[in-house]
C-alpha cells in the first residue's frame, strides 16, 4: 500500500471513529430527551454508549497521535507503557461503569427502584479517564525520530536534547 492511500484510511478510520464517539456520547447524554430513558437516573442504557463513545475517542487519539510520528520511528518504552496504561484505563473505567451489573456498585436509594450511577462509580470513572489521559500523555511524549525519551530526565536528572 502507498503511503498516501495508508494516510488516506488512516484519516477515514479516524473520523467515522470521532463520529460514531460523538453520536454515542450524544445518545448516552441525551437520552432523557431522546426518549430511551428506560431506567430511572442513569441506568445500562445510558452508561453503555456513553463507555463505547469514550472508547471511541480513545482509539481516535491514539491513530491520530501515531499518525503524527514518523513512518519508520521505533516505538519507545514509554509509549508502550503510554498504550498499555490507557488500555488499562479504560478496563478501569468500564469495570467502574458497569458495576451495578456485575453486583458491586448497588447503590439503593428509597426514591429509586434500581441501582443507579452513585459517587464511587463517577469517582471510579474519573479515575479511569484521568489513567487515560495519562497513557496518552505519555505515549504523545515517547521519543519518535529522537535518540532519548523527552522524559528521561526522570532517570538522571537532566533534560538533554
Amino acid at each position: 500500500m502507498s503511503k498516501e492511500k495508508v494516510t488516506q484510511v488512516r484519516r477515514v478510520i479516524l473520523w467515522l471513529l470521532l463520529a460514531a464517539g460523538t453520536i454515542l456520547l450524544v445518545i448516552s447524554l441525551a437520552a432523557d430527551s431522546l426518549g430511551l430513558n428506560l431506567t430511572p437516573g442513569f441506568g445500562v442504557i445510558q452508561m453503555v454508549p456513553l463507555l463505547l463513545g469514550i472508547t471511541c475517542f480513545t482509539l481516535a487519539a491514539f491513530i491520530y497521535l501515531h499518525s503524527r510520528r514518523p513512518l519508520n520511528s521505533p516505538r519507545s518504552l514509554q509509549a508502550d507503557v503510554g498504550i498499555r496504561l490507557a488500555a488499562t484505563g479504560l478496563i478501569f473505567l468500564y469495570v467502574s461503569g458497569l458495576s451495578d451489573l456485575i453486583g458491586i456498585g448497588t447503590h439503593s436509594q428509597p426514591n429509586f427502584e434500581r441501582p443507579f450511577v452513585g459517587p464511587l462509580q463517577l469517582g471510579g470513572m474519573g479515575i479511569g479517564l484521568l489513567t487515560i489521559l495519562i497513557g496518552l500523555y505519555l505515549y504523545h511524549t515517547s521519543r519518535g525520530t529522537r535518540l532519548s525519551s523527552s522524559m528521561e530526565f526522570l532517570l538522571n536528572g537532566n533534560n538533554k536534547e
